[in-house]
């Protein structure tokens, strides 16, 4: 990747939401003839403050292969390895992924994409919101993805069934907030 170039940083868990965030992160980078910088930001199970209780190099070790492995996996899920006409660098970072991702993401004119959506209230709470912490961190653009229809659907049958109704949009920051954008996922 060519110094102070356009980037487009892509945040890859590989959860469906993250292969979603991954198909429209190639295409932007493709659309925009820029370089894909693909992240997966991983933490010790349990955590860095358990890890720290208990340290075990043998098992970090294993959990970051597993982290590359992770990443790699994502790409042959979402196109069968990885894909031509965008240079692509895969990074693995030991770090919690929305900061990790914002550190990254420097340059004003770089692009950050993540996925969002289809995560129940507890589990927003219990593990947080990766797009919000970008969306409100970034100093670049900020591509909120919404979830695969797969999950779009169980999304609509359960909040049908709790009373609420909400549709995932597409959104577009600026890093400040004050632009907002339907984005396409085609």
């Amino acid at each position: 990747m060519a110094a102070g170039g356009r980037r487009v940083i892509a945040g890859v868990s590989g959860s469906l939401r993250s292969l979603g965030a991954l198909r429209a992160a190639v295409a932007e980078a493709r659309s925009a003839g820029a370089a894909l910088l693909a992240v997966l930001a991983w933490a010790p199970a349990g955590g860095e403050i358990a890890y720290k209780r208990a340290p075990c190099p043998l098992l970090l070790r294993l959990w970051e292969q597993e982290a590359r492995e992770r990443i790699r996996d994502a790409f042959d899920e979402a196109f069968g390895g990885i894909p031509s006409g965008v240079a692509v660098r895969l990074m693995v970072v030991r770090a919690p992924p929305g900061p990790a991702l914002v550190e990254l993401a420097d340059q004003p004119d770089d692009l950050l994409v993540v996925g969002y959506g289809g995560r129940s209230r507890l589990g927003c709470a219990v593990h947080g919101s990766v797009t919000r912490y970008c969306m409100a961190h970034a100093h670049c653009p900020v591509l909120a993805v919404p979830p695969p229809e797969l999950i779009r659907e169980q999304g609509v049958a359960s909040s049908l069934a709790a009373g609420r109704l909400h549709r995932p949009l597409g959104r577009v920051t600026t890093g400040r907030g004050d632009q907002v954008y339907p984005a396409s996922t085609d």
